[in-house]
């Protein structure tokens, strides 16, 4: 394989949550929506259960692949958009299923390869597409859209105070072509002194958001994953930040209400402080589950 087999494969955020709320054993199929690198799907499938794990990134599919390979016929992979749930499901003749996962992080993969543009800590180009195939890019929205939109992307998926101020300063720096670039012009936009978070934290998970239409797929792929869910069955939601959090907990809420769900978390399970230090990546996480009793 290319020198991505060597790349550190991502460690999954929350295993034991996720194998609490999912109980995956023999007799049991479960959809990892968004397998990654293949983390949690290796904890489902080494409790017995069948697995399909689906991304939209063909190259961390190729780690996951390489990684699951000693569960031989137990593990299905498949390229695609979990909002698109139910057309690869059936695609793979597969109605129900008895849990789905939807990891909503960045994998450690797609950050630390800076050809792929997601990190502001790594120079590379402005990319940020989580499938290499879709034809917009951050280099688009950075160069050629519109001060007003650049700034409401900022504002909406960054929820980024300065977000007119670094609109602005990135319209007048036209042409911008690397992620170093942009995170100095971002810098330069605050205020001097001591940031709780990078300057351009916000800027660059606005971007992401949008580049991939991350939130929308979102809201999509929970009404999927809900209706492809046998009764009785779990779906669980790690979310990263506010923005992805809301959603889920509104997703549920409406659900509950209709009388389709019985909610598994009254408030979202957090990572332990074990888990914070071993991974400082995992400090955002927030895991909600809900179960399936009805309707959909």
């Amino acid at each position: 394989m290319s020198s991505t087999s060597s790349a550190k494969w991502h460690e999954p955020v929350m295993v034991a949550g996720v194998l609490r709320f999912l109980d995956p054993g023999p007799g049991k199929l479960i959809v990892d929506a968004t397998v990654g690198t293949g983390g949690h799907s290796e904890a489902i499938l080494a409790r017995g259960a069948k697995l399909i794990g689906i991304d939209r990134d063909p190259l961390v599919l190729e780690l996951a692949r390489e990684r699951l390979s000693r569960f031989g016929e137990r593990a299905c992979l498949a390229h695609g958009n979990f909002q698109d749930l139910e057309k690869i499901l059936s695609g793979l003749g597969v109605e129900a299923v008895d849990g789905v996962l939807l990891d909503l992080g960045v994998s450690s993969f797609q950050l630390e390869g800076p050809e792929r543009g997601f990190s502001f800590l790594r120079e590379g180009p402005l990319d940020m597409r989580m499938d290499p195939a879709q034809p917009l890019s951050a280099r688009e929205i950075v160069n050629h859209w519109p001060e007003r939109e650049i700034a409401r992307v900022l504002r909406e998926y960054g929820e980024e105070r300065y977000a007119r101020r670094i609109a602005r300063a990135i319209v007048r720096a036209r042409p911008i072509e690397t992620t170093t670039q942009l995170a100095e012009l971002v810098t330069r936009c605050y205020p001097p002194g001591r940031h709780r978070i990078h300057p351009a934290t916000r800027t660059f998970q606005a971007l992401r958001i949008a580049v991939n239409d991350e939130l929308s797929a979102l809201r999509k792929g929970l009404l999927a994953a809900l209706k492809v869910l046998k009764p009785g069955g779990v779906l669980v939601a790690i979310s990263f930040h506010s923005l992805e959090d809301r959603i889920v907990k509104h997703a549920f809420r409406q659900r509950w209400i209709a009388g389709e769900v019985e909610i598994l978390t009254k408030k979202p399970l957090m990572p332990s402080e074990g888990e914070i230090a071993r991974n400082p990546r995992s400090r955002s996480a927030k895991l909600r589950a809900a179960r399936k009793i009805s309707g959909g």
